[in-house]
This record gives C-alpha cells, sequence and structure tokens, in this order.
C-alpha cells in the first residue's frame, strides 16, 4: 500500500528494520533525503519542506512554486539525528523547515557550511547544534562517517570567515558508501579530489542541466546528464540518483535525459528516479 500521509511516512521511517550491508533512502523532493541504517538512526540532507523561496522573494513566487506537496511536516520529524546542508540557497538550506525540525528532533545536530549562519540564526538553532565541518577530513558520528568535499557551483569558493561555500557530502555507514552531490558543476580539481576517497555506492547528483535562460535568470545550473553519466563511469559508481529536477517545473529538464544518456554511453549503468516520499531499499 503506498504511503498516504506523513504519519504513515514517519512510521513506515521509524519501524523499517535495515540489514547490515544496507542503506534505506527516503526522497523528500529536490535534493533531499532521508537515510537509514542499521543503527536505527535517520540523517536528513538538504530538507526543503515549505513554501520558503516563494515565501522570501515575493517578487519571484510565480516562479518558485513547489510542483508537489512536501512529503513530511517538519514538526512531525521526531526521529532526526542528523541534518546536514550543502550550502545557503534556501532550496536546500530552509529556515521555515530547519526551525520546527529541530525543535522536534532535540537530539539532531546540524551540519552546514559557515555561510549558513545567518539561516540558522533565523531557524533559532542553538550554536552548540551547529557544526561546519573541517574540509575534506572524515567526522565520526558514532559510527556514521561524513566527509564534506568543496565543490564549484560554478567555481570553487572559500573566504577567511565563512569558509567554503559549498559541500558535496560522502557518507560512509553500515557498509555503504553515499554521496550527496550538493549543487555544481565539474571544476578543474574536482575528479582528482573525488579519488582519494572511497567510490560511492549510490551517488544523489544535481542533475538538472543548465542553459543560457535560467543563467541569465539568476539560476546557476548543474550537471547535464551526459555529464552524469561520465562521472558515473569515471568514478565507478554503482548506483545513480538524479536530483534538483522537480521542485520547480520552469528548473527542470526531461527525466527522459538521463536514461538516454546512459543508454549511449554506458547502458549497464545502474540507477533510480526517486519520488517524494518514496522508500528506496540500497543492498550492497
Amino acid at each position: 500500500m503506498p504511503v498516504r500521509t506523513h504519519a504513515d511516512l514517519i512510521q513506515q521511517m521509524n519501524s523499517l528494520p535495515v540489514s547490515p550491508g544496507c542503506l534505506a533512502i527516503w526522497g523528500l523532493g529536490q535534493m533531499g533525503a532521508a537515510l537509514k541504517g542499521s543503527d536505527g538512526r535517520l540523517v536528513y540532507i538538504d530538507p526543503v519542506l515549505t513554501n520558503v523561496v516563494a515565501e522570501k522573494i515575493p517578487a519571484a513566487a510565480d516562479k518558485f512554486v513547489r510542483a508537489f506537496p512536501a512529503p513530511l511536516n517538519p514538526s512531525e520529524i521526531t526521529n532526526a539525528s542528523l541534518v546536514l546542508c550543502t550550502h545557503e540557497h534556501l532550496d536546500h538550506t530552509d529556515p521555515l523547515t530547519l526551525g520546527p525540525l529541530v525543535k522536534a528532533s532535540p537530539q539532531a545536530k546540524i551540519i552546514t557550511t559557515g555561510w549558513c549562519k545567518e539561516l540558522l540564526d533565523e531557524a533559532e538553532i542553538e550554536s552548540e547544534r551547529r557544526i561546519v565541518p573541517p574540509a575534506e577530513q572524515s567526522l565520526d558520528f558514532e559510527g556514521i562517517h561524513i566527509t564534506a568535499i568543496p565543490v564549484g557551483h560554478y567555481q570553487v569558493e572559500f573566504d577567511s570567515m565563512h569558509g567554503y561555500r559549498y559541500f558535496s557530502y560522502l557518507i560512509e555507514w553500515n557498509g555503504i558508501v553515499f554521496y550527496h552531490s550538493g549543487d555544481f558543476v565539474i571544476d578543474p580539481g574536482y575528479l582528482q579530489r573525488m579519488r582519494a576517497y572511497p567510490k560511492a555506492d549510490i551517488a544523489l547528483v544535481a542533475a538538472n542541466g543548465r542553459d543560457a535562460y535560467r543563467e541569465a535568470n539568476d539560476c546557476v545550473g548543474n550537471l547535464m546528464p551526459s555529464e552524469v553519466v561520465w562521472l558515473a563511469q569515471e568514478l565507478d559508481w554503482d548506483l545513480i540518483i538524479p536530483g534538483h529536477n522537480d521542485l520547480f517545473a520552469w528548473n527542470t529538464i526531461s527525466t527522459g535525459l538521463l536514461p538516454d544518456a546512459i543508454q549511449r554511453n554506458h547502458p549497464r549503468q545502474r540507477f533510480h528516479i526517486l519520488q517524494p516520499g518514496e522508500l528506496f531499499y540500497y543492498i550492497r
């Protein structure tokens, strides 16, 4: 039976057993996901569960209308152990989601870039619950190993006050390596940086492309499907989950472009298009 309510989804998350060597992944839309390992903990990444962009930028509200209802209500998320945000764009770090979420999950720590400080202040998240991870160093959260990897969107940005602006996260947990790209395009040092780490079993990658029209409207793009497939070959990713291609209708490309690129360039590449609220169970 499909999950139909927020309560159903939370119940599924809480009750689902996860075996060693496996990972449960729930889609939240855009680049949002929730992960569960065999220890029962849940890690949320880039959860955006409100109309935050339309509310914060009224002049652009006609473009930034959610294309689907949020699969969860932030105030009902009582099960978060860690919440990761890749950068300060509102469709990745949503203070209207984070504020209620951290109140409902008082055990949760928030991992972000230094550029997210003002948004975390707005969400009234206490300083002791915030972690800005050192770049390219693995942090151990009782068996969940997280490495923040700087990426470029369109270039790698750094300043002495805030640190790196855009992070990808490599999560090693329960015998699985999960890679969340955040927003990025391939900068000259990207492959070299990535090859220094364990290869990902699963890569959730921003794959909504880029074009001159969107760039002229201050919408910085991401990977083209052919680039995603090329990276999967170069970095030996087992499974691709394309992301960033559903929340705002004008900022998407055809979902068929990725399987077309796979068929042309790497026909045996595994992939899954994860829907909001859907559970995907990965077995290594």
